[in-house]
Formats: structure tokens, C-alpha cells, sequence
């Protein structure tokens, strides 16, 4: 018999020969100082920005495996294929003179060219999972979160070029301070923009969001036109901002107050619409199990209180230390994505697997209980008291 190849391999070898390449091609651009410089200031929001998707994603966490797998298309597969792509195009423009000038050439590249190049690779990581990771779709926080992750992953392989780039023209120039290259695009693209990449794509996952959402409510048509519509959005406003950068200073402020922040303040806004909702879904959806005695009938409102879950946590670490805090953040989990999964079912959302999916999180839930029962039923208790 042959042996079996691991998921993780065979989908971890090919984002990491695509990194290999990546980092080559980078290199031999920058230069080896320039590529650690660019390397070392490329990774300072990356912790910030994963924390922020882990927030989003944290009332029912998708598998692991398929956010780094989501970051790992964009930092390697969707930056080679946009700096391949990218750069075929514009030796393709610009190979004949009386066609099109050099100049309108990178106007072109820049307000056209990466943007469809770029959003289309990093939505691809999306796609995939919404094929193949459906489960991981609960609403458009699925979407946000995965298509927020690719572009976080896609930006900083970029970053790497451009703050390397500009380190190596400072350094080559003897240049130096404040109003070098060096600090002034790592002002505009760590200070000022570090969501940029992802507020982009996080519009195409939306979209993706809204079509599992809404799947079994709309015709079949809409789990197209849905998505198509996000990335539609994401080109054009990555467009948009690529085409403030030619501005002055007055035309680059009023698109990044006028354009960039009301989006950024919407999507906002619907991630936190979302997560009520989820918790929405909690209160209405455990009940059922509090029946079957899977939990107590004290816990569904408490599992669906941002407020109780972090009081909860807080109690059970008191009483049990970090594998307290542990269980009860794995108990919270699992009860949302018990929750999540039976809305779904009741909704016509019913997947091949439910009966094992049911199954395995009513096992993680009780192997949490004793643990987290008793903190989550005190902090509904706690929450009774002070209404």
C-alpha cells in the first residue's frame, strides 16, 4: 500500500516552494541588506493585524489550518503570481512605444493592473476555502477573517519589496532621517495604512460571506454574483487608493477621509452586527441541548453575552489557573459553533457531515464542562443580578 500523504504537506510543500521563489525574486530586487531591513520593518503590524482577525474570529474560531493557510496563499502564491502577472502586463504595454507611453504605461499598471491582478489573486485563497471549507463560512465574518488574512500575508511579502527597495536607494544615495524614503513609506504604508491590503479583500470576502448566508434562500445565481460583486468592490477601491498616491497631499487626505475611513467604519460595523448576531444565535439555538442535558438551562444566556463569556473566563481561571481560562475559552467555542451548526440545519443548511460534526463538538463541550460549567453558570448568575 502506498503511504498517504499528509493534508498538511501536500498543501504546506507548494505554499512553501512559492515562498522560496517569492523570496528569491525579492531578494535579487532589493539587495541583502535592503530584503532584512525591508524583512525586520515588513513584520511589525503582522502581530497586530492577526490579532485583530483573531478578535473578529474569536466566538467560534475557524480551524487553524485553514487560516494559515489563507495567510500562506497571500504571503506566497497570490505575491508571485501578482509579480509575475503584474510584470508580464507591463513589459507587455510598454514593448511598443507608439502604442502606449512608459508613463501611461504605470498609470495603468497602478490604477488597473494591480488592482485586478492583485485582488483576484488574494480573493483565489477565499475561494478555495469556500469550495472546499464551506463549514468555515458561518456568516461574512468567514469571509472577512480569511480574505483579511490572505491580504495580511500578500502585504507584508510587499512590504518587504518596497521598504527594501527604498532602504537600498536610501543607502545607495546616503540618505538618511525623516525625510527619507525609508521612513517616509514605511509613515504611508505601516503608520498610516496597515489595513489597507486587507480592508480591500475584506469587501471580497464579504461577498463570499453573504452567498453561504444566504445560499439556501436565494437562487443558485447569487453564490456568484455575491462574490463577483465583493471582489468588484475591493478592485475598485484598491484602485482608488493606488490612484491617491499620484495626488497632492489635499487629493490623498480627502480620498483617505472621504473613501478609505467611511469603508473601514462599515466594515466595522457589520462585523459587529455579525457577532451579535452569532451570539443572537447562541441564546435562541442552545436551549435545545439544555433540553437533552447537554448544558444547563442557566447557560445558553450566558454563552451568549460577550460580557458573561469574559466573566466566565476570568472565574475560571481564579478557580483553575491558565487550564481554567482554556477550558472556558474551549467550551465557548464550541458551544457557538454547535449553535452556529444546528441554525444552519434548521435553516435547510444541512452538510453531509452534520451528524459527525454534532458529535464531535458535543464531545469538546463536554470535555470542557467540568472546567467551564460551573464559571459560565456563575457569570449567567452574576449577569441576573445585575440587571
Amino acid at each position: 500500500m502506498r503511504p498517504q500523504l499528509s493534508p498538511t504537506l501536500a498543501i504546506g510543500a507548494p505554499l512553501a516552494v512559492c515562498g522560496v521563489i517569492v523570496s528569491v525574486l525579492v531578494w535579487r530586487e532589493t539587495g541583502a541588506a535592503g530584503f532584512l531591513a525591508g524583512l525586520g520593518l515588513a513584520l511589525l503590524p503582522v502581530p497586530l493585524l492577526i490579532g485583530v482577525f483573531h478578535w473578529v474570529d474569536a466566538l467560534a474560531p475557524r480551524p487553524w489550518r485553514s487560516l494559515a493557510f489563507a495567510f500562506g496563499w497571500g504571503a506566497c502564491v497570490a505575491t508571485l503570481f501578482a509579480l509575475v502577472v503584474n510584470g508580464l502586463l507591463l513589459g507587455w504595454l510598454t514593448d511598443d512605444p507608439t502604442t502606449i507611453r512608459p508613463a501611461q504605461a504605470d498609470t495603468l499598471e497602478l490604477t488597473v493592473i494591480a488592482p485586478v491582478v492583485e485582488e483576484t489573486a488574494k480573493a483565489a485563497a477565499v475561494l478555495l476555502l469556500f469550495l472546499y471549507r464551506s463549514q468555515a463560512f458561518h456568516s461574512v465574518i468567514g469571509g472577512v477573517v480569511t480574505a483579511g488574512l490572505a491580504a495580511t500575508g500578500f502585504a507584508f511579502t510587499e512590504n518587504i519589496l518596497y521598504l527594501g527597495n527604498a532602504f537600498t536607494r536610501d543607502q545607495s544615495d546616503g540618505v538618511g532621517g525623516v525625510d527619507s524614503a525609508t521612513v517616509v513609506t514605511f509613515f504611508v504604508r505601516i503608520v498610516m495604512a496597515p489595513l489597507a491590503h486587507p480592508m480591500f479583500t475584506a469587501l471580497a470576502g464579504v461577498g463570499f460571506g453573504l452567498a453561504a448566508a444566504l445560499a439556501p434562500h436565494r437562487p443558485a445565481a447569487w453564490r456568484v454574483l455575491l462574490p463577483l460583486t465583493g471582489l468588484a468592490t475591493a478592485m475598485g477601491l484598491h484602485s482608488a487608493w493606488n490612484a491617491s498616491a499620484s495626488l497632492s497631499l489635499v487629493g490623498f487626505a480627502s480620498v483617505y477621509l472621504l473613501l478609505m475611513l467611511p469603508v473601514f467604519c462599515l466594515l466595522c460595523w457589520l462585523v459587529a452586527w455579525a457577532r451579535q448576531r452569532q451570539l443572537r444565535v447562541v441564546r435562541e439555538t442552545l436551549p435545545l441541548y439544555a433540553a437533552a442535558g447537554w448544558v444547563s438551562a442557566a447557560e445558553p444566556p450566558a454563552l451568549g453575552s460577550l460580557r458573561s463569556r469574559s466573566v466566565s473566563r476570568r472565574l475560571a481561571r481564579e478557580a483553575h489557573g491558565p487550564a481554567g481560562w482554556r477550558a472556558a475559552a474551549g467550551y465557548q467555542a464550541a458551544a457557538t459553533s454547535l449553535a452556529l451548526l444546528r441554525h444552519r440545519a434548521e435553516r435547510g443548511r444541512v452538510a453531509p457531515d452534520f451528524a459527525a460534526r454534532e458529535r464531535d463538538l458535543l464531545h469538546r463541550l463536554w470535555r470542557h464542562r467540568a472546567l467551564a460549567g460551573p464559571p459560565t453558570v456563575a457569570a449567567g448568575r452574576q449577569a441576573e443580578e445585575g440587571e
